[in-house]
């Protein structure tokens, strides 16, 4: 090799200085090596469901592969998927949804890039909750964009209101994005809210973009899609979590109809198209075998929720708001520590229980908060609460 080639520094754009990694990854990193030891590690940090994708929509998979369906679909995805979706709106919702206002994606991500990538300028804003999925802030990030993260507390359930959109609002900000049940607390808009913030958004001439990918995850009430109030936003939701798919890397984006020629154009040239296999497994996603399927899941994931939620209470946590959705509990731990990241590895390491430091969701007092996941069977969070009961009487 060349010697000044070897000498050469790697020329870093600028906007990775403000693209941070999952802090996460370093507990997570620390917990394998720990088991790689011999210890054994309740892991309570990752958000992804333990659950086997349905089997229907394994087989599916094997079908199409067998039948050699391996090509490009188009760029906004199978017709056939996208008329199921459509119909899964209307089932589901009582909503009528076009299938060509629906956009296959490779997962919710890669609906979140082309959201962000057809409104965002150099310069524009985006509001949003802090805390929040830290991806959020950095697909505005990677359109040269500023995320504005409002900061949220246990008064409003952890989302925003018409009133802070009003307050934050300026010349720059072009877009609001919300989530509902949201990452990391497992909170969810009440409709009578979407609806005055959708004014406000709409009033200042701005879009709102509302992530639904833990739809079909809630307990006690049923989520009503934001599409149900206009045809002129966006919607994000995946195959993912529901659906328990997270290895396809599929999901789907509703855009406005005078948007989906951009959205079209921009998906055919930052990935072509969503995986081929996934996206016929994913039309088994909609079989009547398969929902019941994941409505057992969904039962299973209440049934933790309602032992963690009272357990953790009872050690001395504040979660002030009983979340509704998701598989979260994101938790006042500063009755413990003022910095919550070192308290999330010392748990790791003395207790042998994984979770979430706040500082992986935004600004807003992330020293006093982690988050649990209760994506591992009952017995594990078990064990879990008896780990954290013993660590925390020292």
């Amino acid at each position: 090799m060349d010697k000044a080639l070897s000498r050469l520094k790697p020329r870093i754009a600028n906007r990775m200085s403000d693209i941070v990694p999952f802090h996460v990854m370093d507990v997570l990193a620390k917990a394998r090596a720990l088991e790689a030891a011999g210890r054994d590690i309740v892991h309570m940090e990752i958000g992804e469901p333990d659950f086997a994708t349905p089997a229907p929509v394994r087989e599916a998979a094997k079908r199409a592969t067998d039948e050699g369906k391996t090509h490009y679909t188009p760029a906004v995805g199978l017709p056939a998927l996208r008329e199921a979706i459509s119909a899964y709106y209307q089932s589901d919702y009582g909503v009528s949804v076009a299938p060509e206002r629906i956009i296959v994606t490779p997962g919710a991500s890669g609906a979140l890039l082309l959201a962000m990538g057809v409104l965002v300028n150099p310069g524009d804003q985006v509001l949003m909750a802090d805390p929040g999925y830290p991806c959020n802030r950095h697909f505005v990030r990677l359109m040269e964009g500023e995320a504005v993260g409002i900061p949220v507390g246990a008064d409003t359930a952890y989302q925003l209101t018409a009133e802070q959109l009003v307050g934050h609002w300026t010349d720059k900000t072009v877009a609001t994005l919300l989530a509902t049940p949201s990452n990391p607390t497992g909170t969810l808009v009440s409709p009578s809210s979407m609806h005055s913030m959708l004014d406000v958004v709409t009033s200042h001439g701005g879009r709102l973009i509302v992530d639904e990918i833990y739809h079909g995850l809630t307990y006690g009430c049923q989520a009503e899609t934001a599409l149900s109030l206009s045809d002129e936003l966006f919607v994000i939701n995946s195959f993912s979590k529901y659906f328990s798919m997270t290895g396809w890397r599929l999901g789907w984006l509703v855009a406005p109809e005078t948007y989906v020629r951009d959205v079209d154009k921009l998906a055919q040239n930052v990935f072509l198209a969503a995986p081929t296999l996934s996206q016929y497994a994913a039309l088994a996603a909609f079989s009547p075998e398969s929902r019941e399927i994941m409505h057992g899941y969904r039962d299973a994931f209440e049934q933790r929720r309602n032992f963690l939620l009272p357990a953790l209470r009872e050690l001395g946590f504040d979660i002030s708001v009983e979340p509704t959705g998701a598989f979260y509990l994101y938790a006042d731990c500063s009755r413990f520590t003022d910095d919550s990241y070192t308290f999330a590895l010392d748990v790791l390491e003395k207790a042998g229980v994984a979770i979430t430091p706040g500082k992986d969701f935004g600004a807003h007092q992330p020293e006093h908060y982690v988050r649990f996941a209760y994506t591992t069977s009952l017995a594990r969070l078990e064990e879990g609460v008896e780990r954290l009961a013993r660590y925390l009487k020292g």
